[in-house]
């Protein structure tokens, strides 16, 4: 081949020989293009773990109303005193309400955590970690991709639990209006609203955990680890918030304003604790996210 063909064979190269021979990458490969979140979703949809949290999510509904209608007595219907349970069993709506109040501080809490904690630590343990990075996927897409897959499941179940509870709800208790126990009533269509808002405000405050478990999940390899640790400490919070001797400085835990959704059943609302627990919560959020991805970043993926 003389020089001058050779030269012209070099000039007539495509562009995407001369991306390769300038970044190493393969013709045609796209960083953004990778792990896309609607595969992410597939494979955590079609783990045992994510069946099981989601159907639990439709029992547990179910499991509460056949509890309040076995515990039904005579006695608790004619007392005159509005108690939890009777406000619960008045309307579908109010027995939504109470299903949200009774897993709000436990059910929900283990649920965000399992689904945020175990994400990455799982791969870790499992030893596929490494090889969906050299697949080649960026590590801080990889994680951000883990991250919204986890927040989609976990607002996923709550909601899941939420439209469950109304469904069920009305069709054994009625389609009434919300009864609250201090005696207002809320029409549906303004129950639904607020009940929607209540929902909002709890996908939001539970971040905090999950988030928690975020970041565990990057620091250690056992998914158990991960998740244990995110929702003991959440618990050691609120033991220490029940100490009054601390004073206000039990307004700054975590667990701060974990109830504030129930003052949408007041006439007229009062928002103040609603707003600092919703700013609050994305503030924890932020730092065990950001702490998450400074940890990956620098992390020596072996597993």
């Amino acid at each position: 081949m003389t020089t001058e063909s050779a030269a012209k064979l070099a000039f007539s190269a495509p562009r995407d020989t001369e991306h390769v021979q300038a970044t190493g990458a393969v013709a045609g490969y796209r960083p953004e293009r990778t792990l896309r979140l609607s595969v992410e979703l597939r494979r955590q949809f079609k783990r045992r773990r994510t069946i099981g949290v989601f159907a639990l999510m439709v029992a547990l509904p179910l499991v509460i109303i056949a509890a309040l209608q076995l515990g039904a007595s005579e006695e608790a219907q004619q007392n005159s005193r509005i108690n939890l349970v009777d406000v619960a069993t008045s309307s579908g709506l109010n027995f939504t309400l109470f299903v949200l109040f009774a897993t709000t501080n436990f059910f929900l809490v283990v649920v965000y955590a399992l689904f945020f904690g175990d994400t990455v630590a799982s791969e870790a343990q499992w030893g596929s970690l490494r090889y969906t990075l050299a697949t080649p996927v960026p590590r801080m897409r990889l994680l951000r991709q883990k991250w919204y897959a986890a927040l989609v499941l976990s607002v996923g179940a709550l909601v899941t639990v939420t439209a469950v509870a109304v469904v069920a709800g009305g069709i054994v208790f009625g389609f009434e209006d919300i009864q609250t126990p201090v005696g207002v009533t809320l029409d549906q269509g303004d129950g639904m609203l607020r009940l929607s808002g209540m929902v909002g405000y709890l996908a939001v405050h539970l971040l905090v955990v999950g988030t928690l478990a975020f970041w565990f999940s990057t620091v250690t390899d056992a998914p158990l680890a991960a998740v244990g640790g995110a929702v003991f400490t959440m618990f050691v919070f609120a033991i220490l918030d029940q100490i009054e001797q601390l004073g206000d400085i039990r307004d700054y835990f975590p667990t701060a304003e974990e109830y504030a959704w129930t003052d949408l059943l007041q006439t007229p609302i009062d928002s103040g604790d609603l707003y600092r627990g919703v700013i609050q919560s994305l503030v924890y959020s932020a730092i065990f996210t950001a702490l998450a991805f400074r940890h990956f970043a620098r992390r020596d993926v072996t597993s």
